[in-house]
């Protein structure tokens, strides 16, 4: 039993083989996913998805990297996250690889999600990305550690994984450690106490190896949940369990769909 905490199969090229994607990830033992939220633009899609089905879950929020967009504020994010299938707030945070500048708006920006979840009691997911010290910094002077939630995708350092998670965060891996480069990032997965992790795909990107390359799919998260095991030594029906656990301990509202 896995679930993928992060996906986008709202997405087009995911979405137009829905039936397709959800029968695999029935067959690979992948019993939830959670569809997160990149525009409010694109909001509804994630909704419907949750809607139809009863193993998807929604989240709202706007990804730091779209500028000129329609603007989320705090009454929009928590009136939309009070619709049953809506069980996160994000994906939010800062990306400084992408964008230069003072990005004072993408600051802002991650300032309103977190007063957002804080408001409505959800957790955050958020996005970080070469923004280090402005992220924590954020988290902290906003309090997200009253809403918790999870660093997605994650690819920072132990250090920064570590801060994170003394604000009552998670820490989610995703197909890059799967990758023949990521040596570094596969040690702060070792170092990480697996009762703090989650596993996601971020489909369609990343897909892991042996698909690298390729499109991702929920299915393929179960190859993340195998090198987790492979880096920690234990067995891989343990990773399942536990990474289950948390994702239900995080995400609670997940229970109550």
């Amino acid at each position: 039993m896995y679930i993928d905490s992060h996906c986008h199969i709202n997405f087009p090229e995911l979405n137009k083989n829905i039936d397709s994607v959800l029968s695999n990830m029935k067959e690979k033992s992948i019993t939830h996913a959670l569809c997160v939220s990149v525009t409010l633009d694109n909001f509804q899609s994630v909704l419907k998805l949750a809607q139809d089905h009863k193993h998807i879950f929604a989240s709202v929020g706007v990804h730091p990297d779209y500028e000129d967009i329609d603007e989320p504020d705090v009454k929009t994010l928590t009136t939309h996250a009070k619709n049953d299938n809506v069980v996160a707030i994000g994906e939010t945070g800062l990306d400084y690889f992408r964008l230069t500048g003072e990005l004072l708006w993408q600051k802002e920006r991650f300032r309103t999600h977190i007063r957002a979840a804080v408001e409505s009691k959800l957790p955050l997911i958020i996005h970080t990305r070469n923004a280090r010290e402005d992220t924590i910094e954020i988290m902290k002077d906003e309090n997200a550690s009253i809403a918790s939630g999870v660093m997605h995708c994650f690819t920072e350092t132990y250090e920064m994984a570590k801060q994170a998670i003394d604000q009552d965060f998670y820490i989610s891996f995703s197909g890059i450690i799967t990758f023949k480069n990521a040596e570094s990032l596969r040690e702060t997965v070792k170092k990480i106490p697996l009762d703090r992790i989650l596993i996601e795909t971020d489909s369609p990107y990343l897909a892991p190896v042996p698909n690298r390359g390729k499109l991702n799919e929920p299915a393929n998260v179960v190859y993340v949940a195998q090198k987790i095991a492979e880096i920690k030594n234990i067995s891989i029906e343990e990773v399942a369990e536990t990474t289950t656990k948390n994702f239900f301990a995080l995400f609670s509202k997940c229970q109550t769909k």
